[in-house]
């Protein structure tokens, strides 16, 4: 959740609250803008777009620059979506105190994919979520560290401003001025708070030793101010370390104390050669000797207006790391359809927004597009792009809409439902990429609540194998495949990916959690020990609550041998597997078996008997006594239903077998139904 800050009601606002949620189609087509790590879907046109992905770009190389390093993960994908005007980003922005909030930009962390929506209407929106961008940047590129480290680093880093030529860094990002200026030269008072410069120089700063061990709730950090103590302190501190290039001894103290249990005290003696109190010294004579800090205060309650408008001052200054003319940027239309069902996507991760997001979404899903008329006006039997080896679908509406629908459900545990919404969108859109992850994520969480084995597990690895070319940094999808060699028996194979997952996220503990689970499967005592021992220590009551639960297990493993998890459950059978998207197709076949049954009221079966001679590749025999026989026939892979396998007129064999594969037959069959055909007869040649 965004900073929420509270503003004036206007009678703009109330207007657009009663506004449809998504913007009008008489406005500008949106874009969307690729830049080599960020993707910028926009109203405001293409230039603008650019401009957006441009500075996205420069300051993630200017934090690479502050943590001193050459390349940073981006361990989930991130989009940003821009809004050209207030009416568009006020009808979806998050809620203070039943108003929209009054900042020109709010990030939305998911666990699958992040957001970050903008207003483009103001000057530097991308500004406004410079705190929370370090902080996500920080997760996935540092180890864990304390909270004054966090908050400091990220509120030095939201002072950020840069442009094509420079980038300006260090001034007070808390300070706000006496006075405002509207479009009519009307002067208000904005009374604001004392910024972090004005708390530092009017307070009895707390000791080093007290702000390193305070405990500080980041998941609350955009829920309250800024404006305090903490804050003000642990950004000073910061500014100190990074100005006099000490990130490689905070490294050294945040081992001594996070992974060596060494007291604050001993721990700062040891990594920065002198004791607390002399390094408190240290920064307060640091903090006084920047001039421009005390110099933009004043500037910021003179009452010229001029004067107070001023940007704060910024202690460094130098040239940018990235150019306009550095990155390969481009860009295409985006459909409307799509805009739509991304704008409603937003909503549904906003609590206060959820209910309309979900309205827009489900009319998405169940409204014919341009295309599925044409389809139906032509009578086709495949869509444009559809696999020749599947049926002619029935879904309509945007592929987008039900892909978003379905993670949804898994989110809220209707795996049922979700299902439906994937098999749905794989039949519109069968290139996305990611409906792979959300079937692996889908089948790891029905297992997970069933407390059973993940079903298809070489297919759920091989769909995380695509996706992890198709997006390398996921950390989620190393997850998964580790957690799903580790139930096929692969533990070293499962240790490499788990480890990828971990240096992808350092600081996900349930990664680590994982690792564990692994090392106790391979009676790697010592190496789980450690990880347990650092677990234990968690602020989070879950992980704590598993690691006990854990350790618990190992040790009764180690002390009379009995498996972790043996006599549990009966193991995966990792033979005869179905194919990726084999979940989906069931749950469509069941559907289309349900309506044949409806409309069986006739009979007779009028369709014309077709014959095939071909290979029998396999036999799926997952509902009996339903089976799906897979024949490659002139050319083509055509899938062949009977009802009941046992009533089936065989020539050749006795009795049926789910067990055949690469056989020759003759096949006669009438086309249709919920597979390319209904089998007649089969031979076996």
């Amino acid at each position: 959740m965004p900073r929420a800050c509270s503003i004036p009601l206007c009678l703009t606002l109330c207007a657009i609250f009663f506004c449809p949620i998504a913007p009008a189609a008489s406005e500008p087509a949106w874009v969307e803008i690729h830049s080599p790590h960020f993707t910028v879907i926009t109203d405001a046109g293409e230039k603008k777009g650019r401009e957006v992905a441009l500075r996205f770009e420069q300051m993630r190389a200017v934090f690479a620059l502050l943590l001193s390093k050459e390349r940073l993960n981006q361990s989930v994908p991130l989009t940003i979506l821009a809004f050209k005007n207030d009416k568009s980003y006020y009808q979806v922005a998050p809620l203070h105190q039943g108003q929209p909030i009054g900042v020109p930009g709010f990030f939305l962390l998911g666990e699958d994919q992040d957001f970050i929506v903008l207003n483009l209407f103001e000057d530097e929106p991308w500004r406004a979520v410079a705190h929370d961008f370090a902080g996500m940047l920080l997760n996935y590129n540092y180890p864990p560290a304390q909270g004054w480290f966090d908050e400091g680093l990220a509120e030095y880093f939201s002072s950020i401003h840069v442009d094509n030529k420079q980038v300006e860094l260090g001034g007070d990002p808390e300070l706000i001025p006496s006075l405002t200026q509207d479009l009519l030269s009307n002067q208000r008072d904005t009374h604001p708070p004392k910024s972090l410069t004005e708390l530092l120089g009017a307070q009895v700063w707390l000791p080093l030793p007290d702000l390193f061990t305070l405990k500080h709730d980041t998941s609350a950090r955009n829920q309250g101010t800024h404006h305090t103590l903490f804050y003000a302190e642990s950004w000073i501190v910061m500014h100190y370390l990074l100005h006099e290039k000490k990130l490689p001894e905070t490294g050294s103290y945040f081992d001594l104390v996070l992974n060596r249990h060494v007291p604050v005290e001993d721990a700062i003696q040891q990594a920065y050669g002198m004791t607390s109190g002399k390094l408190e010294q240290a920064v307060k004579d640091y903090f006084h000797s920047q001039t421009a800090l005390l110099t933009a205060v004043s500037a910021a309650r003179q009452t010229n207006p001029d004067a107070a408008s001023a940007r704060p001052g910024q202690s460094y200054r130098f040239k940018v790391p990235v150019g306009p003319d550095d990155l390969a940027i481009s860009s295409k239309p985006f459909p409307e359809a799509d805009e739509r069902a991304l704008y409603a996507e937003v909503a549904i991760r906003i609590p206060e927004r959820r209910e309309v997001g979900l309205q827009e979404l489900h009319a998405l899903a169940t409204a014919p597009t341009a295309a599925d008329k044409k389809f139906e006006s032509k009578n086709q039997e495949k869509r444009p792009g559809e696999d020749p080896d599947l049926l002619p679908t029935n879904a309509i509406g945007s592929a987008l809409a039900h892909r978003i629908l379905a993670w949804d459900h898994i989110e809220h545990g209707e795996f049922d439902a979700a299902s439906t919404e994937l098999s749905d969108a794989a039949a519109l859109n069968q290139r996305d990429m990611w409906l792979r992850y959300y079937l692996s994520v889908l089948k790891y969480r029905v297992a997970k609540s069933k407390l059973a084995d993940i079903q298809g597990l070489p297919n759920m690895m091989l769909d995380l194998k695509a996706v992890l070319e198709w997006y390398p940094e996921m950390a989620d999808a190393y997850d998964l495949l580790a957690l799903a060699r580790n139930e096929g028996g692969s533990t070293p194979s499962a240790m490499q990916a788990e480890r990828a997952a971990i240096g992808l996220s350092p600081r996900n503990e349930m990664y680590m959690y994982h690792l564990a689970q692994i090392y106790v499967a391979s009676k790697k005592w010592d190496a789980s020990q450690v990880l347990l021992d650092r677990l234990k220590g968690s602020s989070n009551p879950l992980i704590v609550a598993l690691t006990r639960d854990l350790v618990e297990r190992a040790e009764t493993e180690r002390k009379y041998g009995i498996p972790l998890g043996a006599g549990s459950l009966p193991q995966a059978k990792l033979a005869q597997q179905k194919s990726p998207f084999d979940v989906l197709e069931e749950d469509a076949a069941k559907r289309a078996a349900a309506e044949s049954a409806e409309k069986s009221a006739d009979p007779e079966d009028k369709r014309a008997t077709k014959f095939a001679k071909g290979n029998l590749v396999r036999v799926d025999c997952w509902q009996p006594p339903v089976a799906i026989l897979t024949v490659s026939a002139e050319g083509r892979m055509l899938k062949l239903r009977t009802q009941d396998y046992k009533s089936l007129l065989l020539i050749g064999a006795d009795d049926f077998s789910c067990d055949w594969k690469n056989l020759s037959v003759t096949v006669n069959y009438k086309p249709g139904g919920p597979a390319n055909g209904d089998l007649v007869s089969l031979e076996l040649r």
